[in-house]
């Protein structure tokens, strides 16, 4: 039984329109599916879903970024082309393959042939033709790229090459600028960039060298390379970097810049010493994706009124907070740029720069020369700033140079390392700042974090399940009222009934259902009822009760608020706020 057929049968469509698609595929040569998918009769996941219930075939979803480089060159492009297949995994000798048409007898005896020559044996399952097309078309510029530097690398260890001592720093530097690694490294970065990738981690394993890429907050391998050509990979990123290429006993950090597809990219280096050799993690600073605007941040709403009031007063204290990449530098830099004007002098002080922003006069601090952030913070006072952009509060002294610096006229951003917001005046106080400072000088205390955005054109609504639209009617009974407006859940919700949004994939996002990530915000401000309680009784309790007052949102009401917009998924939203407090 044909996909015609299943749709007859399925009462999708009648015998009469079967008989015009069935003549449409013979004179056109058109396989049915394409005919059904040209003609817009039924989505193609559904047409598929179908398809693979016929077969008794799971239908997966595959992203470009989970195949390794060696599993995609098991089965050649041609072929892949035109039997519509790919290879996504191995495992035990187990190829598994990802086929359009597998009741093709054709592609059936093509893979029976390539398996043989493979000496592997195969486990097939459907895949959307989107996907195909984006597995082919976003891995051709690694495959092309990264073989050819791989064979010439393969003809050079052949050769000989790992083997030639260098007699120096001069010639160790000669033998990593030959062409098989400069070309295999720009293949990384280049790969990196076109993906979207935030980090690179090339790291020594037992028995080879692996490449991962950091997508969307996770890692994926990337490449696997002969474990003899790590010394020359990580020494020809070092000399990029402008590192000591002799030195492997202690970490080191650099940065870069090089020009990809006429986009300058930075790129930040940090080495690190393992029981296997060297691990190089690299920071990818694409301005296109570091520096935004607020609304895509995702601050909206009460918290964007805030943010901006805030940012437009002569002097005062704002503390982002959050984990490690949580996107808190991010929201400085935003901020930043919305103050960047003429008449306005904008002094940073970072560990390390992130992006240049021209007009903002930003410095790198160098502890061990001495100039920290405490001594930094000194002669930043020394430069006649109005705006000051301290990259993090660590300890004491500087904790006391923030506040003093914003009672003296100036405005301060900066970061610190809590779970929430309330939990950031405690935090002052333990680091010794008095409490009678903090009350005038603190204005604004800023909590977030980073959840994955759906895509756009495939995300699916769907009604929740029973235990998770309880979970968002609770919240939402106790948000703030403009929450609950906001999420249009007021008194008849019930009846309107709630929906949500999950991932799908498409070949817009490479099958994985995201493309992005937005923050998720909470917002405490100064207000004389909270001066008051810095003064009397600090304690998190006590803060808690007034940030209910205020109307603040937690973390997690402005997630479901997302989750409901379509923004991102409630399984998001869980995951990053499991620690929140409950107002």
């Amino acid at each position: 039984m044909n996909i015609i057929q299943i749709l007859v049968q399925k009462n999708i469509i009648d015998k009469e329109k079967a008989g015009l698609l069935q003549e449409e595929a013979r004179s056109s040569g058109l396989k049915p599916e394409e005919v059904i998918l040209k003609e817009k009769i039924v989505a193609e996941d559904f047409l598929f879903q179908l398809k693979g219930e016929a077969l008794k075939m799971p239908l997966v979803q595959v992203a470009p970024k989970d195949i390794p480089l060696k599993v995609l060159e098991l089965i050649p492009e041609d072929s892949a082309k035109y039997y519509r297949m790919i290879p996504f995994a191995k495992q035990d000798g187990t190829l598994d393959i990802g086929m359009v048409y597998p009741e093709d007898p054709k592609a059936q005896e093509a893979l029976k042939f390539l398996a043989r020559q493979g000496n592997f044996s195969s486990r097939v399952s459907l895949i959307l033709p989107s996907t195909l097309d984006s597995l082919l078309r976003q891995y051709r510029t690694l495959k092309e790229g990264g073989t050819q530097a791989l064979q010439e690398l393969e003809e050079e260890i052949k050769r000989g090459w790992e083997d030639r001592a260098p007699s120096g720093l001069a010639e160790l530097q000669r033998l990593v600028e030959e062409a098989p690694i400069t070309k295999m490294v720009a293949v990384i970065l280049r790969n990196a960039v076109e993906g979207k990738a935030s980090d690179i981690h090339i790291e020594p394993t037992k028995d080879s060298l692996r490449v991962r890429f950091r997508l969307l907050g996770e890692l994926y391998s990337s490449l696997l390379l002969p474990k003899r050509i790590h010394g020359a990979i990580i020494s020809r990123v070092k000399i990029l970097a402008n590192l000591k290429i002799d030195e492997a006993r202690i970490p080191q950090d650099g940065r870069f810049s090089t020009t990809i597809d006429e986009k300058a990219i930075d790129f930040r280096v940090s080495t690190f010493p393992t029981a296997l050799g060297e691990k190089v993690a690299i920071r990818v600073l694409d301005p296109d994706v570091g520096l935004k605007s607020f609304e895509k941040l995702g601050l909206e709403g009460t918290n964007l009124s805030l943010v901006k009031e805030a940012i437009q007063r002569a002097f005062g204290l704002i503390l982002v907070t959050g984990p490690t990449g949580s996107g808190k530098t991010t929201t400085l830099y935003a901020i930043l740029r919305v103050l960047n004007k003429e008449g306005t002098n904008i002094v940073s002080l970072e560990d390390p720069v992130e992006y240049l922003i021209e007009g903002i006069n930003q410095s790198q601090v160098r502890p061990e020369i001495g100039y920290d952030f405490p001594q930094g913070l000194r002669q930043i006072l020394r430069q006649d700033p109005d705006v000051i952009m301290v990259g993090e509060v660590r300890d004491e002294e500087t904790a006391s140079l923030v506040i003093h610096s914003a009672l003296t006229g100036h405005i301060v951003f900066s970061t610190l390392h809590t779970n929430n917001v309330i939990g950031v005046i405690p935090r002052l106080l333990d680091m010794g700042v008095d409490r009678y400072l903090i009350s005038p000088s603190l204005a604004l205390a800023i909590s977030q974090r980073l959840v994955r955005r759906l895509c756009d054109r495939c995300k699916e609504k769907q009604d929740p399940a029973k235990g998770i639209a309880d979970l968002i009617e609770k919240e939402m009974e106790r948000a703030p009222l403009n929450v609950q407006k906001r999420a249009a859940l007021v008194l008849g919700a019930k009846e309107k009934g709630v929906s949500i949004f999950i991932p799908k994939g498409c070949k817009e996002c490479g099958g994985s259902g995201f493309s992005g990530r937005i923050g998720i915000f909470e917002i405490l401000k100064m207000t004389p009822e909270l001066q008051e309680i810095v003064l009397k009784d600090p304690s998190e309790t006590n803060i808690a009760k007034e940030a209910k007052r205020q109307g603040m949102a937690t973390m997690r009401q402005d997630g479901i608020v997302k989750v409901l917009d379509g923004v991102t998924t409630i399984e998001e939203v869980l995951r990053e706020t499991r620690e929140e407090h409950n107002l």
